[in-house]
């Protein structure tokens, strides 16, 4: 095996070693959370179990482990002995507001793994319509990290392949890789794209994901599909864990030719044929983009939809301007 060392492999070399009982990337998150205002040590807490062991996390949370059935019944037990006191100035909030994805088009996400300087940009209540989690605060983008989806992981027959989920920036990055070293590795910036693609290419959906205990912040962004993502299943069952992208699918009829090619790679089941004509049922539609590259006819096109929010498109927001139409 060949090992090449980047620019941006020098830069993580030289991280500090480990001292005392606590790992240099744990360090960095408590040094982090303190920074992080209104995270608490609960958040902390609830952070490094969730970093620490994603596997079990999610394998509980989509009942795919034998304790799930338990998990659950203890979770509501303790939620109706010490109900969460909301403030009347605040707005209620659900799980779905303390973690969820936002639909992002390939060219977007292509755009978030490839910063060339960090970023802060809060209160994004427009692009991320949820009450919790809704900041980009991205240090050290270029250090990117290959994750083994826990979503497929824990399946018993997972789409392949496995690593790509792109835990992006510090101190989330090297936490997974330090912490799980046989399902982590570090990427660069290409490869983040290259994975992208694949993915893309395979006809899976890009999701940036933010957390409420990954310091309140977007930390991620995985490449899903509806038989694996865990975000998808809850959706399936009525949790909205999911944010459009801002766009919605538009079909051409003059173009389209009835061939159905679109069909089978749209994750959200928003598209049909009947008689011969293409069906699209736009509230099912979360304006992913991956129907666009299936139609040989050019028949079909992503548009904004301002009912659906605001797209992410980082250099829009970072510009201060607002994001405009967009055609794949």
């Amino acid at each position: 095996m060949i090992e090449r060392m980047t620019q941006s492999d020098k830069s993580k070399s030289d991280m500090p070693r480990r001292r005392g009982p606590l790992r240099p990337s744990t360090r960095a998150f408590i040094r982090e959370a303190r920074r992080t205002p209104g995270y608490s040590l609960l958040d902390w807490l609830h952070g490094y179990v969730y970093a620490r062991w994603p596997y079990l996390y999610i394998s509980i949370g989509t009942d795919e482990h034998r304790l799930s059935p338990i998990m659950r019944e203890a979770i509501n037990f303790f939620g109706r002995l010490f109900p969460a006191r909301e403030k009347e100035s605040e707005p209620r909030t659900t799980f779905a507001d303390t973690y969820h994805g936002k639909v992002v088009p390939l060219e977007s996400a292509r755009r978030l793994v490839s910063v060339g300087e960090e970023i802060t940009l809060t209160d994004l209540e427009q692009v991320i319509p949820y009450a919790l989690a809704r900041d980009i605060i991205l240090r050290n983008p270029d250090h990117i990290a290959a994750l083994e989806c826990p979503c497929r992981a824990v399946r018993e027959n997972p789409c392949l392949p496995l690593d790509v989920c792109l835990i992006i920036g510090e101190p989330m990055a090297s936490f997974v890789v330090e912490h799980h070293p046989r399902r982590a590795h570090w990427i660069t910036q290409q490869e983040a794209g290259e994975i992208l693609e694949a993915e893309h290419g395979r006809g899976h959906v890009h999701h940036a994901f933010f957390k409420d205990a990954m310091l309140g912040r977007f930390y991620a962004i995985c490449n899903c599909c509806s038989c694996c993502c865990g975000a998808m299943q809850a959706m399936r069952d009525g949790t909205p864990m999911l944010a459009s992208s801002g766009y919605v699918c538009r079909v051409d009829e003059d173009l389209c030719a009835g061939c159905g090619e679109c069909i089978a790679d749209c994750q959200f089941d928003a598209l049909s044929l009947a008689n011969g004509t293409l069906a699209l049922d736009a509230e099912l539609c979360m304006g992913c983009g991956v129907c666009i590259s299936r139609c040989p006819q050019d028949a079909l096109s992503l548009e904004r939809d301002p009912a659906r929010g605001e797209p992410l498109e980082l250099h829009e927001l970072l510009a201060g301007s607002q994001p405009i139409e967009m055609k794949l």
